[in-house]
């Protein structure tokens, strides 16, 4: 397969990186400011044009949309929080994974099984939600409803769409407590991509392949 992946200089996305290639898969990384990957803002559309421009006729087998931030670690209920993080927020996690599928929608359409694999969170859950970290839940629940949108209008033309919760993973954003490793991220996700089809397009699933309550 042919796979470009956002955010891959770091983190899950460095291991998704990783175990595709150990795999013999061809990998497109991206990265908003790193010599070594494709330039790409996700939150940018003269960024995004860019890159579809540099792709332009080269198809792609699967889009993976991992580039992510979580701000709001910190923030108290009584006074932080404010609307500027909101926007920084919501403009990564889910502007920019629909800005990333819409302008590689026709590199997808060259592959004769597109597969798109957005990167969600078990903290989308609307039956978990213990409270706090209000604005990553909410990005991260916003992008698994877009996803399943997507997965609906994607359908009838072949493309798949898959939404993962990579486990909580021993990255800068999990912390060096986290329950996984980045390699068995990374190696759990890559399975569940090559899995995805569209008979299994919308499904929200957990990095080692279990269902995940929405």
């Amino acid at each position: 397969m042919r796979i470009l992946i956002t955010g891959a200089n770091r983190g899950i996305g460095a291991a998704m990186d990783r175990a595709f290639r150990n795999e013999g898969h061809e990998v497109l990384g991206t990265a908003r400011n790193d010599p070594g990957f494709l330039p790409l803002d996700v939150t940018d559309l003269a960024s995004q044009r860019d890159l579809a421009r540099q792709l332009e006729g080269q198809a792609i087998d699967a889009v993976v949309c991992n580039a992510g931030v979580f701000l709001d670690k910190e923030e108290g209920l009584a006074d932080g929080y404010p609307p500027e993080m909101w926007a920084d927020s919501f403009a990564v996690n889910v502007t920019g994974v629909f800005l990333t599928v819409q302008s590689l929608l026709p590199n997808l359409q060259l592959s004769e099984a597109p597969k798109i694999a957005i990167i969600s969170s078990q903290m989308a859950s609307h039956e978990r939600a213990p409270g706090g970290s209000y604005i990553y839940r909410a990005s991260k629940a916003a992008a698994l409803n877009l996803g399943r949108n997507l997965a609906a209008d994607l359908k009838g033309i072949g493309v798949a769409v898959g939404i993962y919760h990579p486990g909580w993973v021993q990255t800068d954003m999990g912390g060096s407590t986290a329950e996984i490793t980045p390699v068995q991220a990374g190696e759990g996700l890559l399975e569940r991509i090559k899995a995805l089809s569209v008979e299994t397009t919308g499904c929200f699933e957990t990095w080692d392949g279990r269902p995940h309550p929405y």
